[in-house]
């Protein structure tokens, strides 16, 4: 899963104005630096222009506008009654990806392997696979039709649907009445819509097996805000993800589903520069930024877990706790 990008507070320390970042698919755009954060632990550096560009939760990033490229793999583009027969049942569980491509969610799927499950992974870029047991849907999972080939890939390659991982998120961060529509649009599109149809879609076929586990992956910045990073989008989508993880979890607890969360501090991934770690390391009680491995290991705790369901793990330095 690509990470997402800050572009730092470009207003006038002199103005008073409240800090302001824009979110950029562009790494290389300038800004000035934004007035010292109040709220940082003690000795922390504040969160230049260069180390918010750098600053990232581990979620899919997100190009408006960008056609996403041809499918690595045809599968049809509905799930009809013909496609629940299975055509190649290889007896493996079977775990769906989103936001597959690189970061977390590369290494979900690397761990699922290792795991013995086969796998489904899907992200706008993901590449193919020469793993037999990997396939890889390219597309937009703000799009319904991303997610429903994303379930007839899995189902009519491997006939089942055990686990499904909503990794994919988009991250947007400025001050609430700045927001645009163009905004609201991206963030939820990916964050709920994405979530809604595969997780729709993933809890059919659990029925079906009699079992299954869902996991949301999210943010501690919905529990632990910042003024240095104003985010209520991320609030709004991601607080509601961890909200209809409980409530999966009650609905379908007597049927054999699970429902839980994973929520983030700040994780290592591609898109930080090492010069920011000890900024980004400053900001968790712990004194250090998480590891990709440390999110991979929460998540696959709660696949071995039978009796954890409605549960939002923190896994975030113990920024949930506080400073």
């Amino acid at each position: 899963m690509v990470g997402f990008a800050f572009v730092a507070p470009v207003e006038a320390a002199a103005a008073g104005r409240p800090a302001r970042t824009r979110f950029s698919p562009d790494p290389s755009v300038a800004a000035r630096p934004g007035p010292k954060r109040r709220d940082l632990p003690p000795g922390a550096a504040p969160l230049t222009a260069p180390a918010l560009r750098a600053y990232d939760l581990g979620w899919k990033h997100h190009r408006a506008g960008h056609v996403p490229q041809p499918e690595s793999t045809p599968w049809p583009s509905a799930l009809s009654a013909g496609q629940l027969r299975t055509r190649s049942n290889s007896g493996k569980k079977v775990a769906v990806i989103t936001g597959a491509s690189q970061g977390i969610g590369a290494g979900l799927v690397e761990a699922y392997r290792k795991l013995g499950y086969a796998v489904v992974a899907t992200s706008r870029t993901v590449a193919a696979s020469d793993d037999p047991d990997v396939v890889t849907v390219q597309g937009d999972i703000a799009d319904p039709a991303t997610a429903e080939r994303v379930a007839a890939a899995a189902i009519e390659r491997f006939g089942r649907i055990d686990t499904l991982v909503n990794n994919a998120g988009i991250f947007v961060a400025k001050p609430f009445t700045e927001y645009t529509q163009e905004d609201y649009d991206a963030v939820t599109g990916v964050n709920l819509t994405g979530f809604f149809r595969i997780t729709q879609l993933a809890v059919e076929q659990m029925l079906r097996q009699s079992g299954g586990h869902v996991v949301q992956i999210t943010t501690s910045l919905v529990h632990h805000a910042l003024s240095a990073v104003p985010s209520v989008l991320a609030s709004l989508t991601k607080g509601g993800l961890q909200s209809a993880s409980k409530a999966l979890a009650v609905e379908y607890a007597t049927r054999g589903i699970r429902s839980n969360a994973v929520s983030l501090g700040v994780i290592k991934t591609p898109m930080h520069s090492e010069e920011y770690f000890e900024t980004f390391a400053a900001l968790h009680p712990v004194g250090r930024m998480g590891e990709i491995s440390d999110i991979v290991d929460a998540v696959l705790y709660l696949e071995d877990a039978p009796f954890v369901t409605g549960e939002v793990l923190h896994v975030d330095g113990g920024q949930g706790a506080g400073h």
